[in-house]
């Protein structure tokens, strides 16, 4: 490993907080002396099936853990995922099923490791030990918390005030995350900066169990292309990272120049590098190419993102005339197929729920009108345009 103050320097670089002070430099010390890895430990719930460049900002920090030789434990919350995560939410959260949270988790370590290195990460289910924990187990572990520490939550505050209720379920999930920390034996939690109550509550809980307790590492948000609120899929402003690679250099076109140097200082391998570039006479639109270009490129290779960039600036810079590719689909042998089904089956939706999410969000036309039911038949045509937002267009034929 290298001398502690060289990895400081590049973990706290973008770091909201670390918590407590002095704290991470000591764990860097000890692990030097004994030439241990720390054990850095990073959690996230299925509750959607797909990871955001918002991810990414955490996802990059302990990508940075792994490359100074520590282990990162990459932590997916199939049972929380069940509980739902309250922070930041005025309502309760309706609960998933464990069908529906394993469904979404299936393709969690695929995008992960489109920035981690799969032979350095530790994939872990909290339901391998949750589900073991019996009832005793589990008033234990509520004896480590109090009432009064938990409705110093911030949204848990504004709740009570405002008389909107609050589910006991609720109490529950940031002791489940914290008692993870335990099973897991963290040195070092990383989330985003509204995660900072259940970090916290992880570090009494290890007091608790005679463990260690982990310094907190939060790392800040990212609003999504609206400019303004945190990006999120349910917001209809975020860039999935396994979106395709021509989606996401258009929205990374679309956002503001203020926003395209917020995105460069969480985001980008070199950041600052598009400032000094802009301060020396760099065009706003070329410096945007050249974020969009190093991003679609770390997810979806170097050809993608030539590819990406020659779309964009065919269709919107050269406006010339875009065709829709052509596209055939069968109508499948048992049940009838739907425009989620056929979403899905021709590439514009990776499943029927992101299909669901799409329809929703009314980003998708059938011959020019939008659409509203995921469970609409689609019958057998010669020829029909299918347009996803304004970059996903196929002339769909459907066969009997």
């Amino acid at each position: 490993m290298i001398p502690v103050q060289e990895q400081m320097d590049i973990l706290c670089r973008g770091a909201i907080e670390i918590l407590p002070a002095g704290a991470l430099e000591k764990k860097l010390a000890k692990a030097v002396a004994e030439d241990r890895p720390l054990r850095i430990k990073f959690g996230a719930d299925p509750s959607a099936p797909d990871l955001h460049l918002g991810h990414a900002v955490v996802i990059h920090k302990l990508a940075e853990f792994q490359q100074l030789g520590h282990q990162v434990i990459f932590l997916i919350g199939d049972f929380t995922g069940m509980i739902g995560d309250p922070t930041g939410k005025s309502e309760t959260r309706v609960a998933l099923t464990r069908e529906q949270v394993r469904e979404n988790a299936t393709t969690y370590e695929e995008q992960v490791f489109r920035i981690l290195d799969r032979e350095k990460t530790e994939v872990r289910f909290n339901s391998e030990w949750m589900d073991k924990m019996t009832a005793a187990d589990m008033i234990r572990l509520c004896g480590h918390m109090t009432v009064a520490r938990m409705v110093e939550r911030d949204d848990f505050a504004k709740r009570l005030a405002s008389g909107r209720a609050i589910g006991i379920h609720e109490f529950l999930y940031p002791l489940v995350q914290a008692y993870d920390s335990v099973a897991l034996r963290a040195d070092v939690e990383v989330g985003g900066s509204d995660q900072s109550f259940n970090l916290l509550v992880g570090r009494e809980v290890q007091r608790g169990y005679d463990s260690a307790p982990q310094v907190v590492l939060t790392m800040p948000l990212l609003e999504g292309t609206d400019g303004e609120k945190k990006m999120s899929k349910s917001l209809g402003n975020a860039i999935g990272i396994a979106d395709p690679a021509t989606d996401v250099f258009g929205k990374l076109m679309s956002i503001s120049d203020d926003l395209m140097l917020r995105y460069e200082g969480l985001l980008s391998a070199s950041p600052g590098a598009l400032a000094a570039a802009l301060s020396d006479g760099l065009h706003p639109m070329d410096a945007k190419k050249r974020l969009a270009h190093e991003i679609v490129e770390r997810f979806h290779g170097s050809a993608s993102a030539a590819a990406a960039q020659r779309h964009f600036e065919e269709r919107f810079q050269a406006r010339k005339a875009f065709e829709p590719e052509e596209r055939t689909v069968e109508t499948p042998a048992e049940g009838e197929l739907t425009l989620g089904r056929l979403l899905v089956a021709v590439g514009f939706a990776k499943s029927g729920g992101e299909a669901k999410r799409l329809i929703g969000q009314g980003a998708v036309k059938l011959a020019g009108v939008v659409q509203e039911d995921p469970l609409a038949p689609i019958a057998p045509t010669e020829g029909v345009l299918l347009a996803v937002g304004k970059r996903r267009l196929a002339q769909i034929q459907v066969k009997p």
